[in-house]
């Protein structure tokens, strides 16, 4: 079966009860078992539920994976990849990465004895190079966040495999429309399902896809000992968002690539960053690795400092000014004050992260309202 139709019918079998096409939402938190000692496929909800299921069921199926589990928030499944590792181990992670998971490598995971280091995953040999004998895990995001790098991710998987390493990959702005990293040798993928898969800015979560039975076993140890699962709600709603989310990402990358277009051209912009454009340093890699669309996400530098940025984000009718992405509505936020403000202050001039840079989520709305929303936006500054 071809992706659409996987996301519509794999995990989303009629009800065998009622003959219900959408099946029930399980709110239960525990289940009758079959004796003392003896346990049925589940039993309390925190180990399984059978809407979670179906969740995890379809999003396998979507990465090419063996398996899948359903979190919280996309934060927690990233947490129980590093709860996987030990004291004493070092993660090698790309620098264009979010606030949130710099925040989780700097200055949560140190306490347990981890150690990191940011390097730019566009180039190998610096990936390379960043590698110990404690290298335990390489995690790239591509496209990154926000200056949009791609990462080779095949050759990744190769350098980390090579030294002994897993490769995980933050795949939340590419989706599995775009990119399936386990099929390019990635051992995880994660997604903050918060974003794309939800898709309607009304449903937190997160998901893990492996492609190995071992580490997927390895992975539901830590996520049933530390208890970050998804709700059955929110399982039934990302569910619902795996079932358009072909057709919403396809048709939010064609207006991206519009306005990424018109952006390049506007005299008030200084550089846009987009693989879509030919002069992106990844154009032709992503290209490759995302099937010949780029993504809905754009982010573009103003000329002007941190001051006209505020303004900029501040001025928009359309672009809402919020966090979070790949929803329906299109989003606008400032990465320096708002998602990459957990970055210090030294990392963020470090890696790129300049005062004037505005990120985009660009959502269903048309292309030529968005445009002229942002156009009128310029003349705040």
């Amino acid at each position: 079966m071809q992706f659409r139709t996987r996301a519509i019918h794999v995990g989303n079998e009629p009800c065998p009860q009622t003959g219900a096409v959408v099946p029930p939402i399980h709110l239960a938190t525990t289940f009758v078992q079959p004796g003392a000692g003896e346990w049925g496929e589940f039993d309390y909800s925190r180990s399984g539920n059978p809407t979670r299921k179906s969740f995890e069921t379809t999003l396998a199926s979507l990465e090419g994976g063996v398996g899948a589990l359903a979190f919280a928030t996309g934060m927690a499944a990233t947490h129980c990849v590093i709860a996987s590792l030990k004291s004493g181990d070092h993660v090698v992670a790309c620098s264009d990465i979010y606030g949130g998971t710099y925040r989780l490598l700097h200055k949560i995971a140190n306490r347990a004895g981890i150690t990191v280091t940011l390097v730019d995953t566009a180039d190998l040999a610096k990936v390379a190079a960043a590698f110990t004998p404690a290298t335990k895990l390489l995690w790239i995001e591509s496209p990154g966040n926000p200056r949009m790098s791609i990462t080779d991710i095949e050759a990744c998987a190769n350098l980390a495999h090579g030294r002994g390493a897993l490769l995980g990959v933050d795949s939340t702005f590419a989706t599995p429309v775009l990119t399936r990293p386990l099929e390019l040798g990635a051992d995880i993928v994660m997604h903050s399902a918060t974003k794309y898969i939800g898709g309607h800015s009304d449903a937190m979560g997160g998901a893990l896809v492996v492609r190995d039975p071992a580490l997927l076993k390895e992975l539901y140890f830590v996520q049933n000992a530390t208890g970050a699962v998804m709700g059955p709600l929110e399982s039934f709603l990302c569910s619902r968002g795996l079932k358009t989310l072909e057709l919403r990402v396809r048709e939010q990358c064609r207006t991206a690539q519009q306005l990424a277009e018109w952006l390049a051209s506007h005299p008030r912009v200084a550089q846009v960053l987009y693989p879509g454009l030919t002069g992106h340093a990844g154009h032709e890699l992503a290209r490759r690795q995302m099937g010949g669309q780029f993504g809905a996400m754009i982010s573009f530098e103003i000329r002007g400092d941190l001051a006209a940025g505020k303004r900029f984000a501040e001025s928009t009718k359309l672009f809402s000014l919020a966090v979070s992405l790949g929803a329906v509505e299109s989003l606008i936020e400032q990465p320096a004050s708002m998602s990459h403000a957990s970055y210090d202050a030294a990392d963020r001039a470090k890696h790129g992260i300049a005062d004037g840079l505005i990120r985009i989520s660009v959502g269903l709305e048309a292309f030529e309202d968005l445009r002229d929303d942002l156009e009128s936006a310029f003349g705040a500054i």
